[in-house]
């Protein structure tokens, strides 16, 4: 009798992948007070509500006179000059007929409606001090009104902003010298394999046959730090049962994501499976993606504190392969960690909208995966292919400075335009 042939599993696609991932994600409730200087990339855990208005006064957006518009009917007029009125110095009413000498962000004096700037004047000798008004004001002219940028009692940041450079400066114009912002996710890392050797352990020229490099570490560490995570690197883990069942569960009391690479591809020999599947759940996926094809998303009981069960430790386990485990994390493990820290619609911000730009190359065997291919921008304005898209080649990675995803199937001919994602926005 002959024996069934079983159906492989379909591949899941990645955009169900990263919704299904998402789903498991429950954001970290706990906060905590830091210095506006030390927020950078962090995230806030309430509404910045402004206790202020910005400008808090009318001032000029230039250096020049203030003036009255009804004083000034055509250009030419002459004006005399009845006060000086610097940045961060009080202003007098402003009399009938005159004007005041004014600068940038200084306040406008009452009366006033419009600045002329200096290029449109010129200076008059003799009794008075004057100018010539060479333009016709018209009111409002140069004049930042108060509130124009931020007006009391507004929501400046909302709750789940990642805050930036730009969010920091805002904060301290609203006299915040500290934020509350969410805790850093706790994040363990390590690898499995006795083939793996860390730099600076063995020479190269000592290597054993067989042995590699332990690269992933590395940039798995960096990106984690980019992503605003506390990582506890536990190094590489002996490839017994025993060692990793007890490097599992001691992350799993002290972390909220545990993250390996390796050991994860479907019928692969190793012992992360079953020993999370001994101290958790465990789903393996396989992804239509190219790089990166397998992945595993799992959980694993905590038993450190009492109703530490109830709220386990994620678990992500990448490819082994250094450019599927880079374009995985970035793809879903980044976006994980975003919903992680309850950034403000992560979803929405883990799609990421690329750049159409010309390729500069040929792409004449289509995959029957969504592929993520290395390239560089050229001074042409087109795009350049790194020759070997191997999964296994780092150096693709650290050639590019972005990727182009390309549909399942589809093949590329020089010229044509091709969606870009740059590194630096995926890295942000």
């Amino acid at each position: 009798m002959t024996a069934p042939v079983h159906a492989r599993t379909p591949l899941m696609e990645l955009d169900l992948a990263l919704a299904q991932l998402l789903q498991r994600v429950r954001p970290l409730s706990d906060v905590e007070s830091v210095a506006t200087f030390d927020a950078d990339r962090r995230v806030l855990a309430e509404d910045l509500v402004s206790s202020l208005q910005v400008p808090p006064n009318d001032n000029s957006s230039m250096d020049g006179y203030a003036v009255r518009c009804a004083d000034v009917s055509a250009p030419g007029v002459v004006l005399p000059v009845s006060q000086r009125i610097a940045a961060g110095h009080p202003a007098n009413p402003l009399r009938e007929g005159t004007c005041a000498r004014i600068f940038t962000g200084a306040p406008m004096p009452a009366g006033a409606d419009a600045v002329v700037m200096q290029e449109d004047t010129q200076e008059v000798g003799g009794d008075i001090h004057g100018v010539h008004i060479h333009a016709l004001p018209q009111s409002g002219q140069w004049v930042r009104r108060a509130g124009e940028d931020v007006a009391l009692g507004s929501v400046v940041l909302a709750r789940g902003e990642r805050l930036s450079p730009a969010g920091l400066g805002l904060a301290a114009s609203l006299g915040r010298a500290r934020l509350s912002v969410v805790v850093r996710p706790r994040v363990a890392l390590f690898s499995t394999g006795d083939e793996l050797v860390m730099p600076g352990d063995v020479p190269p020229e000592a290597m054993p046959p067989g042995a590699i490099y332990n690269s992933n570490r590395f940039f798995l560490r960096a990106l984690l730090q980019r992503m605003g995570c506390e990582v506890s690197d536990l190094g590489i883990v002996p490839d017994r049962r025993d060692a990793t069942l007890a490097a599992l569960q001691s992350a799993a009391d002290h972390h909220d994501l545990i993250l390996t690479s390796g050991g994860v591809s479907v019928g692969e020999e190793d012992h992360i499976k079953p020993s999370v599947q001994q101290l958790g759940t465990l789903d393996l996926w396989q992804i239509a993606m190219k790089p990166g094809k397998p992945f595993a998303y799992g959980t694993v009981r905590r038993h450190a504190a009492p109703g530490a069960d109830d709220q386990p430790c994620h678990f992500i386990g990448l490819p082994g392969n250094p450019v599927s485990s880079f374009v995985t994390f970035v793809l879903l493990v980044r976006p994980f960690l975003l919903a992680l820290q309850g950034v403000r619609d992560s979803a929405a911000r883990a799609t990421l909208v690329p750049v159409m730009l010309p390729a500069h190359f040929d792409v004449t065997r289509a995959d029957k995966r969504r592929e993520f291919i290395r390239v560089r921008r050229n001074d042409a304005g087109g795009l350049d292919l790194f020759p070997n898209q191997s999964s296994g080649v780092l150096t693709s990675v650290a050639w590019a400075d972005g990727l182009v995803d390309n549909t399942a199937g589809r093949t590329i001919a020089h010229g044509d335009l091709v969606p870009f994602v740059s590194f630096a926005e995926w890295l942000a």
